[in-house]
């Protein structure tokens, strides 16, 4: 039996991409280096020895992707811009054709009646901050901020929706705990400087948002991973993961505080932070963008930091990804559960939720239904959500198109639109026609 899963109009349908794997044009009208530009080129930081110089090209092509979104049914499209685009050195002079191109990004989706979501950082620090330091800096934050001030003053009068910083979880973790992303430091000390120098920029860069263009709405995204125990006694075990992958970063924007699990490491990484910081980082946000690709199942160790450890999952009938995730679509509604409870309701957007399949072209067509299986069974979890009371606006499926995948290359797939990164020709996935009649109806058939 067939049931009609009916969405507001006013929700909005879209897709997510990042600049640096999406953009190529690296080196070009003036572009300065960023650290995954630096990273890239180096033996052995990719899986498949890919880099995004070229990408998907979207620099060039951005008409012929806007046309793609509306063909799919996209009433809006997030995406990042690219600080070292705009400042190639960090800092000091702007780069004009850099706020050029997204001028012309801008006024492309708005003639196709889409609306412009942009994120200022999705990790491409420029490389001559990381050189001084990078996120480890005080500095840093601020530097954000004058970008984000120019960024907003340029395009405030067309861009409604601003996200401050992407997944500063990941940039912890990948970047200054595990070392598969820049700067690759396996060092828990600057890994929590680094994160609240990321939560410090948020907040200065929502200040500036205010300040020159008050009407925009303003927030951060973040990966957010709901956890459970793996056994009743892992119980402990599991609080004090979900205090790092959803307090960390969600307890000081709405709490004013850091999780008590977390609070002596942090403090221990930044001994001179001032309490007037938490001011700053506290300040009201318009939403919350969550991200959303799976969960966490914590078992007890008897090392102290962290004082867990990761159990894969693995049951009869259990679908993955070709990343080795999990769908877990109930996952989803558990998050925006404990944001309803947890967190006082705050207006949220699915900025992310995607799944990467080993997709084959086959006469032209990519068939994709594993795909179409996750978007529905994810947007599913949304809309029960939202039935419960979840204040959720929106949903945009990662990707737009098959893109760089960070420390995995080329190799991963998540988009609705197939793209052959030697010829750049682009195919709309199964799924990308079967999300047009979804956002442009509002409606889900389960």
């Amino acid at each position: 039996m067939t049931e009609k899963l009916v969405f507001p109009e006013s929700f909005y349908f879209g897709s997510a991409t990042a600049a640096y794997q999406n953009e190529g044009a690296a080196f070009e009208d003036g572009k300065g280096l960023s650290i995954w530009d630096d990273f890239t080129h180096k033996k052995g930081k990719v899986e498949d020895g890919t880099n995004g110089d070229v990408a998907c090209d979207h620099y060039h092509r951005y008409a012929e992707d806007v046309a793609l979104m509306k063909e799919m049914g996209h009433n809006a499209y997030r995406f990042s811009i690219a600080w070292p685009r705009i400042y190639p050195q960090g800092t000091g002079q702007v780069n004009p054709k850099g706020l050029a191109f997204y001028d012309r990004l801008v006024d492309e989706l708005l003639k196709n009646g889409l609306e412009p979501f942009a994120t200022l950082y999705h990790w491409d620090l420029p490389v001559t901050l990381e050189k001084t330091g990078g996120w480890t800096r005080r500095e840093t934050a601020y530097a954000f901020a004058d970008y984000a001030e120019t960024v907003v003053k340029h395009l405030g009068d067309r861009v409604k929706y601003f996200i401050t910083i992407n997944e500063p979880f990941s940039v912890l973790f990948a970047g200054y705990l595990f070392g598969v992303h820049p700067p690759a430091y396996k060092n828990y000390l600057k890994g929590f400087k680094a994160a609240h120098n990321l939560l410090l920029a948020h907040g200065l860069s929502m200040q500036r948002i205010r300040t020159f263009c008050p009407n925009a709405q303003a927030g951060i995204t973040n990966i957010l991973i709901p956890t459970c125990a793996h056994r009743p006694e892992d119980a402990g075990a599991a609080a004090r993961a979900q205090a790092l992958s959803i307090g960390l970063f969600m307890d000081p924007i709405y709490r004013g505080r850091y999780p008590k699990e977390w609070e002596k490491l942090i403090h221990l990484a930044n001994p001179a932070m001032p309490a007037s910081d938490f001011d700053l980082i506290a300040q009201p946000t318009d939403f919350l963008g969550v991200n959303y690709y799976n969960r966490y199942i914590a078992k007890k160790t008897f090392i102290p930091i962290p004082g867990f450890t990761q159990v894969k999952p693995d049951y009869p009938g259990m679908k993955v990804s070709s990343k080795g995730w999990e769908f877990y679509p109930q996952g989803l509604y558990n998050l925006l559960m404990i944001l309803k409870t947890e967190y006082g309701n705050p207006k949220m957007y699915i900025t992310e939720n995607g799944v990467a399949l080993n997709d084959r072209v086959e006469n032209g067509c990519v068939h994709d239904p594993d795909r179409i299986d996750y978007i529905k069974g994810h947007l599913a979890s949304v809309h029960r959500a939202m039935q419960a009371g979840a204040d959720v606006n929106g949903y945009f499926y990662w990707s737009l198109m098959d893109n760089f995948d960070w420390e995995k290359g080329q190799q991963a797939r998540f988009g609705l639109v197939h793209c052959d990164f030697n010829t750049q020709q682009r195919i709309i996935k199964d799924s990308g026609r079967w999300f047009q009649q979804v956002s442009s109806s509002k409606q889900l058939d389960v």
